[in-house]
C-alpha cells in the first residue's frame, strides 16, 4: 500500500510539473515609464477571463513538444479597448492553437494606459511590446525558437497594438536601456485580427482612442498613432482578417492598413468575411468564419 501510494504520488508530482505552464516578468529591474500607486491588478473572471490596472507586464510562455517545434514563434496581444485585456478568449486560447501548430506562443500581459501607475500612458504598451519581442529574440535558444521567426498577433486593440509594434519597432527607448533593450524588436510577421488600426475620428474605435489617448487627444497624437500613415518599405509582411459587418471597428480599419502596406510593396494577405461582428476570437462553432485559422496557417507556411 506504501509502495502505491508513493507511486500515486510521484507520478501527480510529474504530472503537475510538466503542466506548469512558466509567466516571466517582462522588466527584471525598474519597469520604465511607472510609478508606485496603491493600485491593484484585477482579474475578473466570467464568461471569459478579463484582466485591468495591470502594473507588472509579463508573459506567459506554451511551447509545443520539442519534436512539433518548427522553430516559429509568436507574441499573443489580447484585445480589450486598451482598459482590459481579453486574456483567455484572446490570449491563452489562441496560444493553444499555435502550439497545435508547432508554434511557441508568449501571452503578453501588457500594461493598460488607464493605470495611474503609468507616467505617459500612450507610451506603455508599444515599451511593453518591444521588450517583449526583445526577450523572446534573446532567450530563443532556450525556447527552441529561431530568432528570425519572431511574429506577433494581435485582437481588436491588441491588433492596434500589434500593428504599432510592426510600424514602430524602431521608436527609440526614452528610458536607460539594459543590453537586452537594443535587440531588434521588428516582427517577421504581423498579425491583425479584427484590429484598430486609425486613431482618426473618421473610423476608429472611440474606447480604444479615449482609453490610449485621452478624450482631448490633439490631432498630432491622434495622426502619430494611425497606423495606416506610418508604413513603411521595411514593415513585416502582414495578415489581417476582418468582418464586412463588424460596428465596433470598421473594416475600413484594415482597408485602409491594406492599401498603405500594398502601396509600399509589403507582402499583405486580408479576408474579409460577409459576416462575423467584432470580437469573436478564434470562431469556433462560427461555421465558414472558423476557418480563418486555416488560411493563416497556410499563409505562415507561405513565408
Amino acid at each position: 500500500m506504501k509502495k502505491y501510494l508513493l507511486t500515486f504520488y510521484m507520478s501527480l508530482a510529474m504530472f503537475n510539473s510538466f503542466s506548469q505552464i512558466e509567466i516571466v516578468n517582462l522588466w527584471d529591474k525598474e519597469i520604465p515609464n511607472s510609478q508606485e500607486t496603491t493600485e491593484v491588478e484585477k482579474i475578473e473572471k466570467t464568461d471569459i477571463t478579463r484582466i485591468s490596472l495591470v502594473k507588472i507586464p509579463t508573459l506567459e510562455i506554451y511551447l509545443p513538444s520539442k519534436k512539433s517545434a518548427t522553430g516559429k514563434a509568436v507574441i499573443i496581444c489580447p484585445g480589450g479597448g486598451y482598459g482590459v485585456l481579453s486574456y483567455d478568449w484572446e490570449g491563452t486560447d489562441v496560444a493553444k492553437w499555435f502550439n497545435s501548430k508547432g508554434i511557441a506562443a508568449f501571452v503578453l500581459k501588457s500594461r493598460l494606459p488607464l493605470s495611474k501607475s503609468i507616467i505617459v500612458s500612450h507610451e506603455a504598451p508599444l515599451q511593453d511590446a518591444q521588450r517583449a519581442i526583445r526577450w523572446v529574440r534573446h532567450n530563443a535558444e532556450t525556447y527552441q525558437v529561431n530568432p528570425d521567426q519572431i511574429g506577433v498577433i494581435g485582437f481588436s486593440a491588441g491588433g492596434h497594438l500589434a500593428a504599432t509594434l510592426g510600424v514602430r519597432y524602431d521608436k527609440s527607448n526614452n528610458f536607460k536601456e539594459q543590453a537586452l533593450d537594443t535587440i531588434s524588436a521588428r516582427p517577421d510577421f504581423t498579425v491583425l485580427v479584427y484590429p484598430v488600426v486609425t486613431m482618426m475620428d473618421d473610423y476608429t474605435h472611440k474606447g480604444s482612442q479615449n482609453s490610449l489617448l485621452g478624450k482631448n487627444a490633439s490631432d498630432a497624437l491622434k495622426k502619430e498613432y494611425s497606423m495606416e500613415l506610418h508604413v513603411t518599405e521595411n514593415t513585416p509582411p502582414t495578415f489581417m482578417v476582418h468582418s464586412g459587418n463588424d460596428k465596433a471597428v470598421p473594416v475600413e480599419n484594415s482597408l485602409q492598413l491594406y492599401k498603405a502596406l500594398n502601396d509600399k510593396g509589403v507582402k499583405v494577405e486580408m479576408h474579409i468575411y460577409p459576416h462575423g461582428g467584432h470580437g469573436y476570437g478564434l470562431a469556433i462553432d462560427k461555421r465558414h468564419l472558423q476557418t480563418w485559422t486555416d488560411r493563416l496557417y497556410d499563409w505562415l507556411e507561405s513565408l
